[in-house]
């Protein structure tokens, strides 16, 4: 079959993290969801912040989220993880516990789950030539062999955990926060869940059912007129590796044995059985 033909393609792989996670809760409200609603400069998108960032880094980044004051512009909506839980109980696909060192012992480079195999032609090619030369004494001679040799991307066993988030939104008009809170209600259709993505990596995001809003007004102090609804998300992501700590690669590539030979014991002197005279299976010794 030529190679232009054959239905094979590189894909690179990256890590799972608890960032990857955050990168890909960020993506989705930001250009999923993609919320616009009409401030004094018209029909605009909202724009979202990392609340875990420093303030100055924020102040000098993002110049045009305050004022002169220093003071947030809205309506604006933040995202904050919440928190992290690694829960025995949540299994995914692969989910049972399978220590590294015990499948393969003196191997400390890891990986335990396949994920990818192709055949080894230059290796297998040199095993198959070499069994038509030493039976039929031509190495081209066209014979099926069992011998091939497969080359096997193992990747780390994936850890289960359920990340938390709180997506504020924040405006001064109630028809702001109207236009803003809606979408989260109506995109996902009759069901709470999504599914986001990172850098090859798929999560199920779910929605929590309650809403909670709070108004200002009613206190009659001077603060500045705020309309606020809190979205508390779930997302259910899985970690591999050890991220920036690990010390083993993040794909590892093993080759199958396609022989295996035992070397003939030779003795010098036959075995002595003091209770037989002779016995044909052994060397009688001199």
């Amino acid at each position: 079959m030529p190679p232009d033909d054959m239905n094979l393609k590189e894909v690179s792989f990256l890590s799972s993290t608890i960032e990857t996670i955050d990168y890909a809760m960020n993506d989705y409200v930001d250009e999923k969801f993609d919320i616009y609603t009409t401030s004094n400069k018209g029909w605009n998108k909202v724009p979202i912040i990392w609340v875990t960032a420093e303030r100055t880094y924020q102040i000098k980044n993002n110049k045009d989220l305050r004022d002169d004051y220093e003071y947030f512009i809205y309506p604006l909506i933040s995202i904050q993880r919440t928190g992290i839980a690694k829960d025995p109980s949540f299994k995914g696909t692969a989910w049972a516990h399978l220590p590294e060192m015990r499948l393969y012992d003196g191997d400390p480079k890891g990986g335990v789950i396949p994920v990818a195999r192709r055949i080894v032609q230059d290796k297998t090619q040199n095993f198959q030539n070499a069994d038509a030369d030493r039976k039929f004494n031509q190495h081209t001679f066209p014979k099926a062999s069992k011998k091939v040799v497969v080359e096997t991307m193992y990747v780390p066993l994936p850890t289960y955990i359920a990340v938390t988030y709180k997506v504020v939104l924040k405006a001064e008009y109630q028809q702001q926060i109207n236009d803003m809170v809606q979408p989260f209600i109506t995109r996902t259709g009759q069901i709470n869940s999504f599914f986001i993505e990172r850098d090859g990596h798929k999560y199920e995001a779910f929605i929590q059912q309650d809403f909670s809003q709070t108004f200002n007004a009613p206190t009659l102090s001077e603060d500045e007129r705020i309309f606020e609804t809190s979205i508390d998300i779930k997302v259910l992501g899985y970690l591999i590796g050890d991220g920036e700590n690990s010390i083993k690669p993040k794909i590892v590539s093993r080759e199958n044995a396609v022989e295996v030979k035992i070397p003939r014991e030779k003795v010098i002197f036959g075995d002595e059985r003091p209770w037989v005279k002779y016995d044909k299976k052994y060397i009688k010794k001199f």
